[in-house]
Parts: C-alpha cells; sequence; structure tokens
C-alpha cells in the first residue's frame, strides 16, 4: 500500500490578469519506508509540491491522500488533528516556539499527544549532537542547531510521513551527512515514507529513489 498519494495534482497562482501554474497534472506516489529525494532549479514548484502533499496548503484541483486519507475530505481540526499525528515537517523556517527552552519544545508534544514514552528523546538528541542545548532557548542558539532540534521534532513521534525542505541547508558537510544518514535509518527502521526537497545532490546516494522536478512535473532519474 502507498503511504502517500498525489493525483492530477494542479496548483495555479494569478499574477494581475495571468494564471501561473506552478504544478501541472503532477502524480506521485511513495511506498512505505521509501526515501525519496527530489531536485530541481528554485521556482521549479519543489515547495509547493511539499506543502501540497502535507496538508499546508489546497491544490487547485487533483486528490492527495496519506494512508488512504484524503486531505480534502477532513475539516479544518481533523486535519490539524491528522497531521500532528501522522506528518512529520522539517521545514526551511525551524517552526521552534521561542519562548520555550528545547526540552519544552518536546514536552509541549508530549502534552498534546499524550505521549507518556519519551524514553527514545536522549537518544534522538544525541545522535543530532544537541543534547547539550536543553535547557537553552531558540534564540540562544545557532540556525544550524535550531535547525537540527526541528529535525528532532519531525522524528519524534514516529511519524508515518517525514516532509523535508533542504533540510540540510544551514548544516556543515559532515552534520548534513549525519542527518541525511538519519533520515535514511529511520526510514528503514519505523517503515517512514520520507520526502526530502535538496539542492544538494551529495545527499541523494541516501535515498531508493530520486525525481526531478521541471515545468511542474516530476520526472523519474533512478
Amino acid at each position: 500500500m502507498n503511504t502517500i498519494e498525489l493525483t492530477n495534482i494542479k496548483k495555479n497562482f494569478w499574477d494581475g490578469d495571468e494564471e501561473n501554474y506552478v504544478l501541472k497534472s503532477l502524480n506521485f506516489t511513495a511506498k512505505k519506508g521509501e526515501f525519496v529525494a527530489i531536485i530541481g532549479p528554485s521556482g521549479s514548484g519543489k515547495s509547493t509540491f511539499l506543502t501540497i502533499a502535507g496538508g499546508l496548503q489546497h491544490p487547485t484541483s487533483g486528490t492527495v491522500k496519506i494512508n488512504g486519507q484524503t486531505l480534502a475530505n477532513f475539516s479544518k481540526k481533523e486535519l490539524d488533528r491528522f497531521r500532528f499525528k501522522e506528518i512529520g515537517f522539517i521545514l526551511q523556517a525551524s517552526n521552534l516556539v521561542p519562548y520555550l527552552t528545547i526540552k519544552d519544545q518536546f514536552t509541549l508534544i508530549d502534552k498534546v499527544s499524550k505521549n507518556n514514552d519519551t524514553a527514545n528523546l536522549d537518544d534522538l538528541l544525541k545522535q543530532l549532537n544537541i543534547e547539550h542545548l536543553k535547557n537553552k532557548y531558540p534564540d540562544n542558539i545557532s540556525g544550524g542547531e535550531r535547525q537540527r532540534v526541528a529535525i528532532a521534532k519531525a522524528l519524534y513521534q514516529k511519524p508515518s510521513v517525514i516532509l523535508a525542505d533542504e533540510p540540510t541547508a544551514s548544516l556543515d558537510s559532515n552534520r548534513a551527512k549525519i542527518v541525511t544518514e538519519l533520515l535514511a535509518k529511520e526510514s528503514k527502521e519505523h517503515n517512514t515514507t520520507t520526502i526530502m526537497v535538496t539542492h544538494d545532490t551529495r545527499l541523494i546516494n541516501y535515498c531508493d529513489r530520486v525525481l526531478y522536478m521541471q515545468d511542474g512535473k516530476l520526472i523519474s532519474k533512478s
């Protein structure tokens, strides 16, 4: 069974009287445990694709399904709940709560999800080399450290889908390699479907499949 399916997705924006299509009848599927990279030039629609796949914005037309559930059928409240449980987002903006310490970012997740099993948090922070940041606030750590905290948050609840938009953009080569290895490991160990938009072609060797975004469509590269 496919974890995620996008069928005949179109997304258009209006620029005055001119209609511009960012995505054109795009089709995409990914299975459980699959790690897919999407590459392509800036402005080709990669980030738009990712936000539509995660229900952060709606397509102009077409259908998005995750775990067999059609996202358009959810109310806003239902969609928010579904995203929180099933999708881990790693966005270019780290989206950390500025007035919470790093540890409290995860405590908040536990309260909302009613999760009492926090045993994996220390191991996750250690793998990303951020365990020493627990009592710091987002404004008191570097951009690369904030990105690694955001990655830990995305992985923490073991979602069925991880959507990563340039997850290693603010990291040095060694840390980028560690993060990509961790995403690949999580995909296989927890049967997580991971979709990574990246400009860094050095990282695609860790992926099961590579797609190229061109003219609003996805073309297979491997």
